[in-house]
């Protein structure tokens, strides 16, 4: 670590490979604003891709040796294989070589409170909300989110000046344990990267080091697994949130109005009614959690209320990317059955006349260790339909296969390609649906072909 932060002290040449990557964006973003000389390079075409190339950041395209430059960094992202033949030559340059979690970690060193947001559901839209509170209260911050801030534009923000940075601290492989967080928040733990972490003993007990690093412990008190993962620390200030009283912030008389919340916060200081713009009772929990690091963070509850009360959510997460002839299209993040439950149930409640799934199942680990609970999920849309399996930085050793889901989920089809997914919903969606894209990899080009389709047949 303290060579990497010797080596980002001052703006030098770095070449992300991988630079594509939702958690790899936002640090390109920090160090071009810092002054640095960025380079990079992917192997596919995204929207996350489109933004870097917005910046003027040159990307080479594919992945091959010839892409090293000369340079004094080289940072890549966890999702290339062994033998990626960029990653190779890197290692073989000379040139330092870090893993994005680690640049990650240095830059979360240099400010006096960093705010971890962690859990295996929520991340993104809670360091989103804390970022967007704590910029409509005129705070200058640095902040690291794995979706698009709508308020900005950007997934990487950066202040000369910050204070506090807000960082999105995930769990995968440990990442989060690489982050200096000075206030930890813990929005869930639920059976996630199993094939990393095994046992759900050894996944508490990776938050629970995320936690013991920490000055401040934010924690989800009606989450059972959250609570058992902090039981065994001491010496913390803990800081619970969640529904009724007794907490630090809690909530009450909740209500759903076409899935938006409207609650009452309840505070020490005295109770203050809350009308959000992102649809479902588990954003409520999400924001319980923001409002209390915002507080923490010197921030008062009418002001932080307020704030949060013009935040309509985080890039992909229930973003509406298009209406067309009265079909709407949204894209969510969603990639874990609980995810999905949440979102599914809050579209449904939306009053769309049908509501259409269309999943790409990210990773073959993920999709064959909860291959059940993703098809009892999926069956609460009026139609779901599928793609393939985004294998990311997997192999198959599990034999798993997208039809062995599709078998499992009566009425359901799937398709191997996205024009043939988009052109079967195109020639059966009516005036009043919802298509929704879900997962983490990239079916959002449904929803782009679709939209294009829609609009050429003039329906």
């Amino acid at each position: 670590m303290e060579a990497l932060k010797k080596i980002i002290a001052a703006p030098c040449a770095v070449h992300f490979i991988g630079i594509g990557g939702s958690g790899m964006l936002p640090l390109a973003q920090i160090l071009l604003e810092r002054g640095f000389s960025v380079t990079g390079s992917d192997s596919a075409e995204s929207e996350t891709l489109e933004r870097v190339l917005a910046l003027g950041i040159p990307v080479a395209m594919p992945q091959v040796a010839e892409n090293i430059p000369d340079c004094q960094l080289i940072v890549h992202t966890a999702a290339l294989l062994p033998d990626n033949p960029e990653l190779i030559a890197a290692r073989n340059s000379g040139i330092p070589v870090y893993e994005r979690a680690k640049l990650l970690g240095a830059l979360s060193h240099g400010y006096a409170n960093t705010i971890g947001v962690s859990g295996t559901h929520g991340k993104t839209t809670v360091t989103a909300m804390i970022a967007h509170i704590l910029i409509k209260c005129a705070r200058e911050i640095s902040g690291i989110i794995g979706g698009k801030l709508p308020l900005t534009g950007t997934n990487g923000l950066y202040s000369p000046r910050a204070a506090t940075c807000v960082v999105e601290a995930c769990e995968f492989a440990d990442t989060f344990l690489h982050i200096s967080p000075a206030t930890a928040v813990i929005l869930n733990i639920d059976a996630d990267h199993m094939e990393y972490f095994k046992t759900m003993e050894n996944l508490r007990l990776s938050f629970t080091r995320f936690a013991d690093m920490a000055r401040t412990v934010i924690y989800n008190a009606d989450d059972e697994n959250t609570r058992l993962a902090i039981s065994a620390l001491s010496d913390k200030k803990f800081v619970p949130v969640g529904l009724g009283e007794g907490n630090f912030a809690g909530a009450k008389d909740i209500t759903l109005e076409r899935q938006l919340p409207r609650f009452t916060l309840i505070t020490q200081d005295g109770e203050y009614p809350v009308k959000m713009k992102t649809p479902g009772i588990h954003n409520v929990h999400n924001a319980l959690a923001a409002l209390a690091a915002c507080n923490l963070d010197g921030i008062s509850w009418e002001d932080a209320v307020v704030a949060l009360e013009s935040f309509g959510g985080a890039g992909r997460r229930f973003e509406i990317m298009s209406s067309v002839n009265d079909v709407t299209i949204v894209d969510d993040y969603a990639h874990h059955p609980k995810e999905l439950e949440a979102t599914l149930n809050a579209a449904l409640g939306m009053g769309y006349r049908k509501v259409w799934a269309v999943f790409q199942p990210f990773t073959f680990s993920r999709t064959a260790t909860l291959l059940d609970d993703f098809a009892r999920v999926l069956q609460l849309a009026d139609h779901c339909v599928l793609t393939a399996i985004k294998g990311s930085r997997e192999v198959n050793t599990y034999g798993i296969h997208v039809s062995h889901l599709a078998e499992k989920i009566p009425g359901s089809v799937w398709f191997e390609e996205f024009r043939e997914t988009a052109e079967y919903l195109a020639k059966r969606v009516r005036g009043g649906d919802l298509v929704i894209t879900l997962g983490c990899g990239d079916p959002y080009k449904v929803g782009r072909i679709l939209q294009e389709l829609l609009g050429n047949n003039g329906r």
